[in-house]
């Protein structure tokens, strides 16, 4: 067991006090679910079903989460000019959604928050299943 627990759970609470506030009457029954200070899902009477049992293996796979400002295409000469103070241009416009990916695959997009001067990303839009399907046949 870890020796930072109560760190971690204080973190947690601190996000989930911001992300009410911010949402504040903005909950209904589509809401995305509820995770608790150990990550993992609180289970509601209909989500606790058979089903749930059949995917616990999978739940404890680690993944890579990460969030992407923008891109951009540069030749190896001007990666080596790189210094401190460099500016790199991305494709990305100022206040346009960041994509947030997982292994690689966008699974959805969202917008930078700010608790405690810690960044974080609200998703704004998630990828349907058909359109992760679509965009992996166009690779």
């Amino acid at each position: 067991m870890s020796t930072d627990t109560p760190n971690q759970d204080a973190i947690a609470d601190e996000w989930a006090q911001a992300l009410e506030e911010a949402g504040a009457g903005t909950a209904t029954a589509d809401s995305a679910p509820a995770f608790d200070a150990d990550h993992t899902p609180i289970k509601s009477g209909a989500a606790a079903s058979g089903s749930m049992q059949d995917i616990q293996m999978v739940l404890d796979i680690p993944v890579q989460l990460s969030v992407e400002l923008g891109r951009t295409r540069v030749p190896i000469k001007y990666i080596l000019q790189l210094a401190q103070g460099s500016i790199v241009e991305l494709d990305a416009l100022a206040g346009e959604p960041m994509d947030v990916l997982v292994n690689g695959y966008l699974i959805a997009q969202g917008e930078v928050v700010v608790v405690n001067d810690k960044f974080g990303i609200r998703l704004t839009d998630i990828v349907t299943p058909s359109e992760r399907m679509k965009r992996l046949s166009r690779t």
